[in-house]
C-alpha cells in the first residue's frame, strides 16, 4: 500500500515553570492511502496532540513529518497554506469549533474564500452540494451554529473540512460529544465518504468499540508514546502489551451471561512532567521486572505487522 503519511520520532514538549510536559515523546508511524488508522489511549496520553502535529495545528519539538515523501514539519508562508489543503480535521467539539457569529453557509464557504479555489460566484452552489452531502437541509445555510443540534452541528465540521477536497482528515474524538443514536449516523457518514472520496482516517478516540468498527489498523499510546499497532482484528484477538490488555478488558459487553475479567490496573497514570523510567507502563504493570524500570523497550514488529513496546512479548 502507498505510504501518504510517516512520522517519525516526533516530539512535542510543553514548558511549564521549570519543568516541561513530555506530551509526545518519540511516537513513530506511518498512514496508508484510504485506510483509518485508529489512535487509542487514556485521557491526557498524547493522542490529539499526535494528530495536531500531523497536520501543522500545533509545531513538533522534534522529529519528521512526511506527506508523500515531503517533510512538512518546517514549512511555511505559502507552502504550508497550500499544503493545508490537502489535510483537515474535524474537532471533538461541535459547538465550540464554529464561530456562533457566522451562519452555516459561511462556517462552510469560509475554506472556499480563504484558499480561493473556485470563483466567488459559484461558492454558495458549492455550499449547498457540501450540506446536501453531509445530510443537511440545504435551507439551514443561513441558520446558526445554536440553532442545530450536536449532531447536524457535527455535520457542518465535517462539511466544511470536506470544502477544499482534503486526501487526509484527523478525526479528533468526532463522535464522543454525541448522543449514542446519532453517534451511529456520524460513524457511517465517514465511512461512506471515505469510500466515496477516497479519504484517509487519523481516528482519535477513547472509544475503543468505535475504532475497531471504523479502523484498518490500531495504534494504542501510552504517557506520550505507542506502545502496540496492529490491525483492529490482530489486536482484539491477540493483544499483547498488558496495558492494551487492560484496555480491552474494560470495554462493555452487552449480555448477562458473560462475565469476562476486568483487568484493574494499580496506581495512577504518571505525570508527563516527570515519566518514569525505563518503561513507562512499569508503575502499574503486573508482570513488570527490574529490566522494565531501567530498559525503555523498543517497538518492534512480532511479526505480521503486530508491534509491540514490552520486554516480556517474544
Amino acid at each position: 500500500m502507498e505510504k501518504l503519511l510517516e512520522v517519525k520520532n516526533l516530539k512535542k514538549y510543553f514548558p511549564s515553570g521549570s519543568q516541561v510536559v513530555k506530551a509526545v515523546d518519540d511516537v513513530s508511524f506511518d498512514v496508508y492511502k484510504g485506510e483509518t488508522l485508529g489512535l487509542v489511549g487514556e485521557s491526557g496520553c498524547g493522542k490529539s496532540t499526535t494528530g495536531r502535529m500531523t497536520i501543522r495545528l500545533l509545531d513538533a519539538t522534534e522529529g519528521s513529518i512526511l506527506y508523500k515523501g515531503k517533510d512538512i514539519a518546517n514549512l511555511s508562508g505559502n507552502a504550508l497554506r497550500d499544503q493545508r489543503c490537502k489535510m483537515q480535521i474535524i474537532f471533538q467539539d461541535p459547538f465550540s469549533s464554529l464561530d456562533p457569529r457566522k451562519t452555516i453557509g459561511e462556517t462552510i464557504g469560509r475554506p472556499l474564500q480563504v484558499h480561493n479555489l473556485i470563483p466567488k460566484a459559484q461558492r454558495f452552489e458549492r455550499v449547498l452540494e457540501l450540506m446536501e452531502r453531509v445530510g443537511l437541509d440545504p435551507n439551514w445555510v443561513n441558520k446558526y451554529p445554536h440553532e442545530l443540534d450536536g449532531g447536524r452541528r457535527q455535520r457542518v465540521g465535517i462539511a466544511r473540512a470536506l470544502a477544499v477536497n482534503p486526501e487526509y482528515i484527523v478525526c479528533d474524538e468526532p463522535v464522543s460529544a454525541l448522543d449514542v443514536s446519532i453517534q451511529a449516523q456520524v460513524l457511517n457518514l465517514l465511512q461512506d465518504l471515505q469510500e466515496e472520496m477516497g479519504l484517509t482516517y487519523l481516528f482519535i478516540s477513547h472509544d475503543l468499540s468505535v475504532v475497531k468498527h471504523l479502523s484498518n489498523r490500531i495504534a494504542v499510546m501510552y504517557l506520550g508514546k505507542i506502545v502496540e499497532l496492529a490491525t483492529s482484528d490482530e489486536l482484539f484477538a491477540n493483544q499483547a502489551h498488558p496495558y492494551t490488555q487492560a484496555l480491552l478488558s474494560a470495554i462493555p459487553i452487552p449480555t448477562i451471561d458473560l462475565k469476562p475479567k476486568r483487568i484493574l490496573l494499580q496506581g495512577d497514570v504518571p505525570s508527563p512532567k516527570n515519566p518514569p523510567s525505563g518503561c513507562r507502563f512499569h508503575t502499574r504493570c503486573p508482570y513488570a521486572t527490574d529490566r522494565c524500570k531501567s530498559e525503555e523497550p523498543m517497538l518492534r514488529d512480532i511479526g505480521g505487522g503486530h508491534c509491540v513496546a514490552c520486554h516480556m512479548v517474544k
